[in-house]
C-alpha cells in the first residue's frame, strides 16, 4: 500500500509540475475592486514569509511585519479574501515546533487584531464541509505555495491544489509574485475540465492516499515527542497546561497580557518537563537499556536550564518596556547556540506551542492579545546572553534599570510559584552556572559596515528645468563638492544632438522614421495601385461601420460668435434669393410628401392583406415602411391602418379564445400604434382617429383612459358588452410596464440643432457641441452606444472647415480601433487638400500612413508620445487644434497607463476625453483642470515675452498663436447615465441534457448589507418589467406594507390617467421603488428585504460536467429564440477558436443528417462529369484558334450549356440549407463577400472563410488586422451572426449585436470588462432591448459583476529613467526651447499619483534627482543637463528599461566588439556560434520571461528547445555585476537621503493592524544603552526589519526585497535600474528564464515553443515579433551611430537582424 501511495503522490506532483510552466503570469486584482473573492492558504502565507531571507529565525515581530505588509498590499489593491488554515496542516510542522507556535500566534493575531476573515474550522481540504463552503463562497482562486518545508508538506499542499481545481477554483502561486503601486502579479493556473475529471476519476484513491499520509505524519509526531516527553501524549500535555493556567489565574486574578502570560506559563511548563526528562533519563541509564538518547556529559543540568529561562524572562521584560525605536538599534550576534542546547530549545518550543494552542482556557479571564505578534525575539535573547557570558564576566557590569528589573523579578517570581515539582532558584543573580549558551567565534557581533556606503550627496546639475521642478527641496539636500572624487571622475562626452550625431555627423532617425511606411515611393505605379486599393478598402470598411453618405468639406475659416448674432438680427430682412431658396425647399417637401403618399397607396393594399393573413409579419412590413417614410401625414395614415388591423385581430382572437389565456402580442401591437399616434402625430389626429383610439382602449379594458380621451355614451354602452370578453384583465400602467417595457417612448428633443444634420441631438450632446464651439476641453462619461462619439466627428469637421493647417489627433488604445476610426473618417469626409497633404493619416506601432501630412491623425498613445517628445517635431505639434482620447479609462490600465498621463499633461490644445466606465470622473476632471491652469499660466508668460516675434511668425506658428489666443482653459465634466435600451440578464444552466435560461433580476445580485452600506449601485438599472417584478415581490412578502397602494402602478403619480407612459416615467417609478426598498433595509424591515432578494434570485443548477460541451446547443437555442446576432466572450485563445469550430461541426453534422443517402454519390459523379466537360471545353478553345467551323461552334455551345447545367446542379447539391447555417445570405451579395474574403489569403484565412459561410467567426489578439476585419465587417453587415471573442472586442470596437454571452469565467472578467462587453448588447437604433447571458459563470461571480463599481482611476508611478532622459532631450533640444521645457515640466509636475499628495510630489522630485545622478554617471547627460554619448540609443529602446541601459554599458565597455569577430580577417560574415552567443546576450536582456522555480524539478523530455536560458558569457556576466553593484550603491545612498521623508509614526506600527510599538525610550538602563548601541547604519531600513539584524549596508545585497526599506517613503528597489541575472522567488529558489528567443533562433519552430517552452502560439508569435523589432532597432541605431562602414558590431547586428527576420517570416 505504501508503494502505491508513493506512486500516486508522484502522479499528483507530476500533474501539477506539468501545469506550472503553462501558468499565465498576470495581474491578480486586475481591476475588480469588489468583483472577486479569493482565498489565501494560511500555511502557504506562513511558509512564504518564514523563508524570507532577511528574516532571522525566532524573530516573530519581523515575521508579522512581513505578513502584514503582504496583506496590506493585497487589501489596498482592492482584494476581497479570506485566509484558511486547515487543522491537518499542523502535522507538517512537528519536526520544527517553533513554527507550530508561530502558526498558532498568526491565527490568533489575524482573528483578534485585524478585520481579515480567517477560517480555521475545516479539518482538511478533502472534507465535505470544505466542498460545501467552496460551493457557497465561490472563490475565484486560491493562493498557495508550490513547495513546503519538506516533501511531506509539499504533498499536503498538492492535495490543496488538486482539490481546488476539482472545485472549479483556480490556483495562484505564491512563488514569483511581484507588485507595483496598483497591481499584484502572479502565476495563475486555471482549473479545467481535464483537472476536474482527474479528481473525479481518482477520488477514492485520493482519499485513501491522504489518509495514509496523515497517519504517517502522526507517527512522525509521536517519534518527535517521545524522546522529549516520554509517555506523555498530546492530551496529557494539555492537562499540564490547564493546571498551570488555573494556578496563574489565582496568582493574577486581575488578568494580564499575552506576552507575560506566555512567558511565565511556557517557562514553568518547560522547567517541569525538563525536570521529568532528566529523571526519565536517569532511570533509563540505570536500567542500562540500549536506547540511550544522549550521553550524560552532553546534557545540560536543571540549573543551566533555569539560567536560560531567566535570560528569557529578562528578554521578555526588555520587549515589554522598550519601544521599537530602541529595539531596532539592537546589536546583532552572529554566533550560534551551543550544540547541547538543541534538545533544550526543542523542548522549550514544544512547551510554548502547548501553551499557546490552549489559549482558549483563558476564555473567562482578562487576557490582552494585542501583542501576540511579539512573543519571540531570539536575536534579543542572544544579545543579552552574549553580554552575561562574555562581557559581564569580562568585568563589564551594567545596571539593568529599575523598571526592567522590576518586571523581570515579577516574571521570575511567578514562574517559581507555578513550578511545583522542584524549587526554582532566585531571580538574582541571573547566571549561576558557568556553561556558555553561545558559541565562541572571532567576530560575534555584526558590524554595520558604514564605510561600504557611498558618500551621501547629489552631483550638482545646473539646468533650468531641474531648478524649476526641484527648487523647493534643493536647499535641504546634501550636494557633493566639485573636488569630490565622484564628480571629478565623471566621463566627459561630446554633446549629443538628435539631428547631427556626435559620432557620425549623420541625421539620427527617430522612432517615427523607423516605422514601416505603408507606401514608400510615390512615383512607383505599384504605389499608386496600392494607394488606390487602400482608399477603396478604407471607404468600404467605413461604410460597414455606419450608413452615412460622405460629406465634402469646404474650408470656410473660423467663424466668430458675433457672426451668429448678426445673422439672427438680419433674419427679418430676407433677400430675394433667400426667398426663392425658401420657396424651393417648401416645394420639394410637398413633392416628397406626394411621392411618399403614392408609395403608401401602392403598398397599403398588400400590407393590409398581410396583416389580415398574419398580423405579426404584416406589422413587420408596416414598421419597415414607417422607418423609410419621412412624411408625418403619410405615417399617420399608415399607423391608423395598422391600428384598425390590430383591433380587428384582437376582437377575432378574443372571440375565439373566450376567457382563456390571451395572446398579448396583439394588444402590445395595438398599444404601440396608439403610442405612436398620440405622441408623434397628435397634431394630425382627427376626431374620428380619437374615437378609434378610445374604442381600442375600451376593447383592451382601459375604460377610464378611453373616457378621458373621448367621453361618449357609445363608449360607455360598449363597455358593458366587452368588459370580460375582450379586456386584458390588468390595468393600463401595469400592462405597459410588464409587456411593453422596451417599446416605451424615450424622451427625445424635437427641436433640431442647426449644427447637426443627421439627427436631433439630446441636451447633453448639445453641451458637447458647445464645448467644441467654445474651444473647451471635456471629460465625457456616458454609456456604450449613447452617442458620445458624435462630438469627436463634429470636432474633426469643425477643424477641417476652419483651415488646411489645423490638426485633430484621435488617440485610440488598440490598433483595431485605430483602423476602425480611420475607415470611418475616410468614409465620412472628403476634402480638396493642398498638394502633399491628405485628410486622414494613421500612425500605429506597425506602420504609418501620411501621419504628419494629414489634418486628422488617428494614432495610439505610445505613437503619439513619440511625436510629442521628439524635439524636432514640435512645429508639427503646434498645429494640433484638438486631441480626442477614446476609452480614456485606459489611464488606469495595466499596460501603458503612464503614457496616457504623459499625453494628457503635454498637450497644450483643448481635448475631449471619452469613456463609458470611470467611477471617479470628478477627480479626473479636477486633475486635468489643474493641468490646464498650468498651461494658461505658461501661455500667458510666453505671450508677454514673444509679442514682437509673433508679428514675424511663420504660417504654422501664426496659426498656433491665433488658436492659442482663442482657446479656453476650462475643463467640463459631461455625465450621462441613461442607456437608450434596457439590458436584461439571463442565467444559463444545463438541465436534463438541454440548455435552459432563467431571468436574472438585477436585485438578486444585492444583499441587505450592501444596500445599507452603499445603497443601490448607480448603474444598476431595472427594465420596466423588472420594476413590476420587484413591486409584486415586495407586496407578496409584506402583506401589510403601508406604501403598497401609493406604489401600485395604477396609483403611481407619474402614471395616473396617462395613455402613453414614457421611459422617463418608468425610470421615476423604478427610483421610487429603490428608495422605498432602501428604507425597508434602514428602518428595521431587513428580514422582509432579505426575503424579497431571496425570492428574486433565480434557481441555480450547477452542472458537474463540461458546460462548454453544450456550447453548440446554446447557440442553436439562441437562434431559435431569435436572439442572434450574438457575441460570445471567452478568455482563452484556444477556447475561442475551439468553440467556433465546434458550432461549425454541429451544423455540418446537422446538414449531413438531412442530406439524402445518395447525395454524396451524385455530387461525386457530377464533379467528375464537370471535370471532363471542362477539359473538353479547354481543348475546344485550343482547336478553335487554328480553324473555325460551324460544327465546332455548335459543339462548343453544347459543352458550355452542359458545363453550366452541371455547375448549377452541383452547387444546388452542395448548398447549405438555411437551418444549417447562421449566415444571413440576404445581408451581403456574393461580390462583396468575395472582396472581404479576397484580403485574407494565408494564415487562418481558409478556416475563417469556411466558418463565415456558416455565419460563424472568432476574434482575438493573435489574429492579423485583415483577419479581424473580415469577421468585423461581415458581423456588422449581418452575414456572420455568431462570434466567439476574447476581450479584444471590449475596447470600443463597433460590433452591435442583440445578445452578449459570457461563456467562460476568467481573471479578466472584472467589473470594468463586464460593463464594456455587456454594453455591446442592444445597440441604439438596432434593438430596443439587449440580452446578456451568463453561461458557466458561478452565481456569486455574476452577482459581484452586476453590483460592483468600476475601479477608480489611480495614478501609476509616472517616471522612469529613460523617460527623464527623453524629457531632458526635449527641454534642451526642442525647436522651441521654452515650449519644450514647459512640456517636460508639465510631465514632471502633474502626475495623477501626486495630485493633491504633497508627500508623493516630494518623493517624485527626489527620484527625478536620483535619475539625473544615474544618467550623469553613466555618461548619458552632462552636468548642464545636455544629453551626450549614447543617449539616443537609450531612448530608442525606451520600452526595455533597464535592459536598454545595460546594453549601452556593454557597448561602451567594448564587450560586443570583443564578441563579434568575423570568420576570417577579410570576411564580413560571422559564424553561427557568434550569432548564437549574440542572441544569448540579447535574450538575457530583452527576452526576459521567467518560469516558476518549481519547473526545474519537472522530469519532462524536451524535443526541440532547451527551455531554460543559459547565463550570460563570463565577461558579460562580470560587467553586469559591476554595473549592478554601482547602481545598487547609488540607490542605497539615495534611499538614505530620502529616508528623511518617512513618517516614523507609521513606521513603528504594524502596517495592517496599526498596532503601535512606539513609546518613550528607556533612559535609566546602562545595559539597554549598551545592547541597543547601533544608532548608525539603520536609517533607510524598516525598524521591524532591523530586529533581524539588517543594516543599511544590506541594501547593497542582490535582489533586496521591497519590504526591507521604510514603506512610507513610497520608493523601493523596484525603481532601481538594476538587472539581476537571476531572480529568486519568495522561498529563495532561482527562477529560470525562458529561452524562447534563443530556442527559436536555433530551430525556427513555433510549434517547438508551444510544445517545449509552454508558450501559447499567439503569445509566442507576438514575443518573437517584439524581439525581432528590438534587434532591428538596435541594428539601425548602430548603423546610424557608427561612421565606420565595416564596424564588426554593426555588421554582426545587421546579419543577425536579417537572419532572425528570415526565420520569423517562415512562421
Amino acid at each position: 500500500m505504501e508503494k502505491q501511495c508513493t506512486m500516486f503522490l508522484e502522479i499528483m506532483s507530476q500533474l501539477i509540475l506539468e501545469n506550472i510552466p503553462r501558468a499565465a503570469y498576470s495581474s491578480l486584482l486586475n481591476d475588480f475592486v469588489e468583483s472577486e473573492f479569493f482565498l489565501i492558504d494560511g500555511d502557504s502565507l506562513l511558509l512564504t514569509c518564514v523563508c524570507e531571507m532577511s528574516l532571522e529565525p525566532g524573530q516573530s515581530l519581523h515575521f508579522f511585519y512581513l505578513v502584514e505588509r503582504y496583506l496590506l498590499d493585497v487589501t489596498s489593491k482592492g482584494g476581497q479574501f479570506a485566509i484558511v488554515f486547515f487543522k491537518d496542516a499542523e502535522y507538517a510542522y512537528f519536526s520544527v515546533p517553533e513554527l507550530l507556535t508561530l502558526r498558532t500566534s498568526l491565527i490568533l493575531h489575524l482573528q483578534k487584531n485585524t478585520t481579515i476573515e480567517v477560517w480555521t474550522t475545516f479539518s482538511n481540504c478533502l472534507s465535505e464541509e470544505w466542498s460545501i463552503c467552496l460551493n457557497q463562497s465561490c472563490p475565484y482562486f486560491l493562493i498557495v505555495a508550490d513547495e513546503g518545508l519538506d516533501y511531506l508538506q509539499t504533498h499536503l499542499l498538492n492535495f490543496v491544489v488538486i482539490q481546488a481545481w476539482a472545485a472549479k477554483v483556480n490556483v495562484v502561486l505564491f512563488s514569483g509574485q511581484t507588485s507595483d503601486i496598483l497591481r499584484l502579479y502572479a502565476y495563475f493556473m486555471q482549473s479545467s475540465y481535464k483537472k476536474q475529471m482527474f479528481f473525479k476519476k481518482n477520488e477514492g484513491t485520493i482519499m485513501n492516499v491522504y489518509k495514509a499520509l496523515i497517519e504517517q505524519l502522526e507517527k512522525y509526531r509521536d517519534r518527535a515527542l517521545t524522546p522529549l516527553f516520554g509517555d506523555l501524549k498530546f492530551n496529557d500535555m494539555e492537562k499540564e497546561v490547564s493546571e498551570i493556567v488555573s494556578l496563574l489565574k489565582q496568582l493574577w486574578p486581575e488578568g494580564s497580557d499575552i506576552q507575560r502570560v506566555f512567558c511565565v506559563t511556557s517557562c514553568s511548563l518547560f522547567l517541569e518537563m525538563y525536570h521529568s526528562y532528566l529523571e526519565n533519563r536517569e532511570k533509563r541509564a540505570s536500567t542500562e537499556t540500549s536506547e540511550v538518547t544522549q550521553k550524560p556529559d552532553n546534557c545540560l543540568t536543571l540549573k543551566d536550564v533555569e539560567d536560560f529561562c531567566k535570560l528569557h524572562c529578562l528578554s521578555v521584560a526588555f520587549q515589554l518596556h522598550l519601544p521599537l525605536s530602541q529595539r531596532a538599534r539592537s546589536r546583532f550576534i552572529t554566533s550560534n547556540w551551543i550544540q547541547d542546547l538543541e534538545t533544550v530549545l526543542k523542548m522549550k518550543k514544544w512547551c510554548e506551542y502547548f501553551t499557546l494552542s490552549n489559549v482558549d482556557i483563558f476564555e473567562f479571564w482578562s487576557l490582552d492579545l494585542l501583542h501576540v505578534s511579539d512573543l519571540s525575539d531570539e536575536p534579543l535573547l542572544k544579545n543579552i546572553a552574549f553580554y552575561y557570558e562574555y562581557e559581564n564576566k569580562g568585568g563589564l557590569d551594567l545596571k539593568v534599570g529599575d523598571v526592567i528589573m522590576k518586571e523581570y523579578i515579577h516574571l521570575w517570581d511567578t514562574v517559581s510559584k507555578l513550578v511545583k515539582k522542584f524549587d526554582v532558584g532566585k531571580p538574582i543573580p541571573l547566571r549561576t552556572t558557568k556553561v556558555h549558551f553561545i558559541e565562541k567565534t572571532l567576530s560575534p557581533i555584526k558590524e554595520s559596515s558604514q564605510e561600504m556606503m557611498p558618500n551621501l550627496g547629489f552631483i550638482p546639475i545646473s539646468c533650468n528645468l531641474v531648478d524649476e521642478f526641484t527648487r523647493d527641496i534643493l536647499k535641504d539636500l546634501p550636494f557633493l563638492k566639485s573636488d569630490d572624487p565622484i564628480v571629478t571622475s565623471l566621463v566627459k562626452h561630446k554633446e549629443f544632438d538628435e539631428l547631427v550625431h556626435w559620432h557620425s555627423h549623420r541625421p539620427l532617425s527617430d522612432d517615427y522614421d523607423r516605422r514601416k511606411v505603408t507606401f514608400d515611393d510615390k512615383r512607383d505605379p505599384r504605389y499608386l495601385r496600392g494607394l488606390q486599393k487602400y482608399h477603396y478598402f478604407q471607404r468600404f470598411y467605413g461604410s460597414s461601420l455606419e450608413s452615412i453618405t460622405s460629406k465634402t468639406i469646404i474650408t470656410e475659416g473660423p467663424k466668430p460668435k458675433k457672426d451668429c448674432i448678426k445673422s439672427k438680427r438680419t433674419k427679418a430682412h430676407e433677400t430675394k434669393a433667400e426667398l426663392i431658396v425658401r420657396e424651393n425647399k417648401k416645394r420639394l417637401i410637398v413633392e416628397e410628401e406626394q411621392k411618399e403618399g403614392q408609395k403608401w397607396s401602392a403598398l397599403s393594399f398588400s400590407i393590409e392583406e398581410e396583416m389580415r393573413r398574419n398580423l405579426n409579419s404584416g406589422i413587420k412590413k408596416l414598421e419597415e415602411f414607417l422607418k423609410s417614410c419621412k412624411s408625418s401625414s403619410v405615417k399617420t395614415q399608415a399607423e391608423r391602418v395598422g391600428l384598425q388591423a390590430c383591433l380587428k385581430a384582437w376582437k377575432e382572437h378574443c372571440r375565439a379564445e373566450g376567457e382563456a389565456t390571451k395572446d398579448f402580442n396583439i394588444a402590445v401591437n395595438m398599444m404601440k400604434r396608439i403610442h405612436s399616434l398620440l405622441e408623434k402625430h397628435s397634431e394630425l389626429l382627427q376626431e374620428a382617429d380619437q374615437k378609434l383610439i378610445a374604442r381600442c382602449l375600451t376593447y383592451l379594458g382601459f375604460y377610464e383612459l378611453a373616457d378621458s380621451l373621448c367621453p361618449t355614451q357609445e363608449a360607455a354602452d360598449d363597455v358593458k358588452m366587452t368588459k370580460k370578453k375582450y379586456s386584458v384583465g390588468i390595468g393600463p400602467a401595469r400592462f405597459q410596464l410588464q409587456y411593453m417595457g422596451h417599446y416605451l417612448i424615450r424622451e427625445e428633443r424635437k427641436d433640431p440643432d442647426p449644427r447637426v444634420q443627421d439627427f436631433i441631438p439630446d441636451t447633453w450632446q448639445r453641451e458637447l457641441l458647445d464645448v467644441v464651439d467654445n474651444y473647451e476641453s471635456a471629460v465625457i462619461v456616458a454609456p456604450t452606444s449613447s452617442g458620445k462619439t458624435y462630438a469627436s466627428y463634429y470636432c474633426m469637421e469643425k477643424v477641417l472647415k476652419e483651415s488646411n493647417e489645423g490638426v485633430v489627433v484621435y488617440v485610440a488604445p488598440t490598433k483595431a480601433l485605430v483602423n476602425q476610426v480611420a475607415a470611418t473618417v475616410q468614409n465620412r469626409y472628403t476634402k480638396n487638400m493642398p498638394a502633399g497633404e491628405v485628410l486622414c493619416g494613421v500612425f500605429t506601432s506597425d506602420y504609418h500612413h501620411e501621419a504628419l501630412n494629414s489634418q486628422v491623425l488617428i494614432t495610439m498613445p505610445a505613437c503619439f508620445e513619440i511625436l510629442l517628445l521628439a524635439p524636432h517635431r514640435q512645429n508639427w505639434v503646434k498645429r494640433i487644434r484638438y486631441v480626442i482620447f477614446d476609452e480614456v479609462h485606459c489611464l488606469g490600465g495595466e499596460i501603458g497607463a503612464e503614457i496616457w498621463e504623459h499625453l494628457l499633461v503635454m498637450i497644450r490644445c483643448p481635448f475631449l476625453a471619452l469613456s463609458a466606465t470611470i467611477s471617479n470622473p470628478q477627480h479626473l476632471t479636477e486633475w486635468l483642470q489643474s493641468v490646464k491652469r498650468y498651461w494658461k499660466q505658461v501661455d500667458s508668460t510666453m505671450e508677454q515675452g514673444s509679442v514682437s516675434q509673433r508679428n514675424a511668425a511663420t504660417r504654422g506658428s501664426y496659426h498656433k498663436d491665433r488658436v492659442q489666443a482663442r482657446q479656453s482653459y476650462k475643463v467640463r465634466l459631461v455625465l450621462y447615465g441613461e442607456r437608450y435600451n434596457d439590458l436584461e440578464k439571463y442565467l444559463c444552466s444545463v438541465r436534463q441534457g438541454d440548455v435552459c435560461f432563467d431571468h436574472f433580476h438585477p436585485c438578486a445580485a444585492l444583499t441587505t448589507d450592501h444596500i445599507e452600506k452603499y445603497g443601490f449601485p448607480s448603474d444598476l438599472a431595472l427594465s420596466p418589467r423588472e420594476s413590476i417584478q420587484l413591486y409584486d415581490t415586495m407586496c407578496q412578502v409584506w402583506k401589510s406594507w403601508p406604501q403598497a397602494q401609493n406604489l401600485c402602478p395604477e396609483n403611481f403619480t407619474q402614471f395616473k390617467n396617462k395613455i402613453v407612459i414614457k421611459k422617463l416615467d418608468a425610470r421615476k417609478y423604478e427610483e421610487s421603488l429603490k428608495e422605498e426598498f432602501t428604507n425597508w433595509v434602514k428602518n428595521g424591515n431587513e428580514k422582509e428585504a432579505q426575503l424579497v432578494l431571496k425570492k428574486l434570485s433565480p434557481d441555480y443548477h450547477d452542472y458537474s460536467g463540461q458546460m462548454l460541451d453544450f456550447f453548440p446547443c446554446l447557440v442553436e437555442k439562441l437562434r431559435k429564440m431569435e436572439k442572434l446576432p450574438a457575441l460570445f466572450f471567452l478568455f482563452s485563445l484556444d477556447t475561442v477558436e475551439e468553440c467556433a469550430e465546434n458550432v461549425c461541426e454541429f451544423l455540418e453534422e446537422k446538414q449531413e443528417e438531412k442530406r439524402p443517402p445518395k447525395a454524396d454519390k451524385e455530387a461525386y459523379i457530377m464533379a467528375n462529369k464537370l471535370r471532363k466537360v471542362k477539359k473538353s471545353l479547354e481543348k475546344q478553345k485550343i482547336d478553335e484558334k487554328g480553324q473555325k467551323s460551324s460544327r465546332r461552334l455548335d459543339q462548343s455551345i453544347m459543352y458550355e450549356a452542359e458545363h453550366n447545367y452541371l455547375l448549377k446542379s452541383l452547387e444546388k447539391n452542395l448548398e447549405i440549407p438555411k437551418d444549417c447555417t447562421y449566415a444571413d445570405q440576404k445581408a451581403i451579395d456574393e461580390e462583396t463577400l468575395q472582396i472581404v474574403f479576397g484580403r485574407v489569403k494565408c494564415g487562418k484565412g481558409d478556416k475563417l472563410k469556411k466558418l463565415a459561410r456558416r455565419g460563424i467567426g472568432y476574434h482575438h489578439r493573435s489574429m492579423t488586422a485583415k483577419e479581424k476585419q473580415l469577421v468585423e465587417i461581415l458581423f456588422r453587415k449581418g452575414f456572420i451572426r455568431v462570434v466567439t471573442a476574447t476581450g479584444t472586442l471590449a475596447l470600443g470596437i463597433n460590433m452591435p449585436c442583440k445578445s452578449v454571452v459570457f461563456a467562460q469565467n476568467s481573471v479578466y472578467l472584472d467589473a470594468l470588462n463586464y460593463r464594456q462587453m455587456s454594453g455591446r448588447a442592444g445597440r441604439r437604433g438596432q434593438d430596443l432591448l439587449g440580452d446578456v447571458y451568463f453561461f458557466d459563470i458561478p452565481l456569486p461571480k455574476i452577482g459581484k459583476l452586476i453590483k460592483s463599481k468600476v475601479p477608480e482611476l489611480r495614478g501609476q508611478f509616472p517616471l522612469s529613467i529613460t523617460l527623464i532622459l527623453r524629457l531632458m532631450l526635449l527641454a534642451t533640444k526642442a525647436d522651441d526651447l521654452e515650449d519644450g521645457k514647459a512640456k517636460a515640466l508639465s510631465v514632471l509636475k502633474h502626475s495623477l499619483l501626486s495630485f493633491k499628495q504633497p508627500r508623493a510630489t516630494d518623493m517624485l522630485k527626489l527620484y527625478f534627482l536620483y535619475s539625473l545622478q544615474f544618467l550623469v554617471k553613466e555618461g548619458h547627460i552632462d552636468q548642464e543637463g545636455n544629453p551626450t554619448g549614447f543617449a539616443g540609443l537609450v531612448t530608442h529602446l525606451n520600452y526595455h528599461e533597464p535592459s536598454n541601459l545595460v546594453f549601452v554599458s556593454f557597448l561602451v565597455k567594448g564587450l560586443f566588439h570583443k564578441l563579434c569577430q568575423p570568420t576570417s580577417k577579410d570576411s564580413k560574415c560571422f559564424s553561427e556560434d557568434v550569432m548564437e552567443k549574440l542572441v544569448l546576450v540579447l535574450a538575457n536582456l530583452f527576452g526576459r520571461i521567467y518560469i516558476p522555480a518549481k519547473f526545474y524539478e519537472v522530469n519532462t523530455k524536451f524535443y526541440q528547445s532547451k527551455v531554460f536560458l543559459d547565463d550570460l558569457p563570463q565577461d558579460f556576466s562580470d560587467a553586469l555585476l559591476e554595473y549592478n553593484m554601482q547602481v545598487t550603491r547609488d540607490f542605497a545612498s539615495f534611499l538614505l537621503i530620502v529616508s528623511r521623508l518617512a513618517d516614523m509614526k507609521q513606521e513603528y506600527q504594524l502596517p495592517l493592524s496599526k498596532i503601535e510599538f512606539a513609546g518613550k525610550e528607556c533612559e535609566d538602563s546602562p545595559l539597554v544603552s549598551h545592547l541597543m548601541s547601533c544608532k548608525e547604519g539603520r536609517m533607510a531600513v524598516s525598524p521591524f526589519v532591523c530586529l533581524s539584524g539588517n543594516f543599511d549596508v544590506d541594501l547593497l545585497s542582490p535582489g533586496v526585497p521591497n519590504h526591507v526599506t521604510l514603506h512610507t517613503i513610497c520608493i523601493n528597489h523596484a525603481q532601481a535600474p538594476v538587472l539581476w541575472p537571476h531572480r529568486l522567488d519568495s522561498q529563495g529558489r532561482k527562477m529560470p528564464l525562458n529561452a524562447y528567443a534563443l530556442d527559436f533562433y536555433k530551430h525556427g519552430s513555433l510549434t517547438g515553443l508551444v510544445q517545449d517552452n509552454r508558450i501559447h502560439r499567439g503569445d509566442a508569435y507576438n514575443l518573437l515579433k517584439d524581439f525581432y523589432l528590438t534587434i532591428k532597432s538596435i541594428s539601425v541605431s548602430l548603423r546610424e551611430l557608427c561612421e565606420n562602414e565595416e564596424d564588426n558590431v554593426v555588421l554582426a547586428f545587421e546579419q543577425l537582424s536579417k537572419s532572425f527576420h528570415e526565420k520569423f517570416e517562415l512562421v
